[in-house]
């Protein structure tokens, strides 16, 4: 995401960029943007100012706010397309990067990623962690900053690893459902996958 960011000229501009993206047909006002991506409003009012003049969103009236306003993609954007093929084709984020973030919510043993890391929509999950120790509190605020920087929300599933075992051992159809189709075992330490 720091390269991007030295690219665009900064991390929030492409993760608002990335938000749109992903969500192109949805209105945002700059306090769901603010949210959403995890930048100051400061910043989205900023890059969304830029981002108007540059024709990539344009304003609209916002359904959730009576006589408020947001901003949704411009679909007739110019370089729409190549935008689109270079932001959410790339790897969001790298593996390390991934494992970096979830290690620091308790004691993980496997995590894989599909779904929007592997630009695979049809996948049921984005991520799956195994781990223990890990308070939900913590795993919803990790999933929250993975959202931001990706743009999109996630699908994703936890257990803990005596639970998944014993899913596995059962041929549980969630497990089977994404270890069949495309996925990434980025961390594995569970001996058993």
């Amino acid at each position: 995401m720091e390269q991007l960011g030295k690219l665009f000229g900064s991390e929030a501009k492409v993760k608002i960029m990335r938000l749109f993206l992903f969500n192109p047909e949805t209105v945002f006002d700059t306090g769901e943007i603010s949210e959403r991506a995890k930048v100051e409003p400061s910043k989205v009012r900023r890059e969304m100012s830029n981002l108007e003049k540059m024709g990539l969103v344009k304003r609209r009236a916002s359904a959730k706010k009576r006589g408020g306003h947001g901003f949704v993609l411009e679909t007739q954007f110019s370089y729409l397309t190549q935008l689109q093929n270079f932001l959410i084709n790339i790897e969001p984020l790298l593996p390390k990067e991934i494992i970096r973030k979830v290690s620091k919510i308790g004691n993980i043993k496997l995590i894989v990623i599909a779904g929007v890391f592997l630009q695979e929509a049809e996948s049921r999950i984005d991520i799956l962690i195994v781990g223990d120790g890990i308070k939900k509190s913590n795993l919803e605020n990790l999933i929250k900053t993975l959202e931001a920087e990706i743009g999109k929300e996630l699908r994703y599933a936890h257990f803990t690893t005596e639970d998944f075992k014993y899913r596995i051992s059962m041929f549980d159809k969630l497990i089977r459902d994404i270890l069949d189709y495309p996925h990434r075992k980025i961390l594995n330490k569970t001996g058993i996958v």
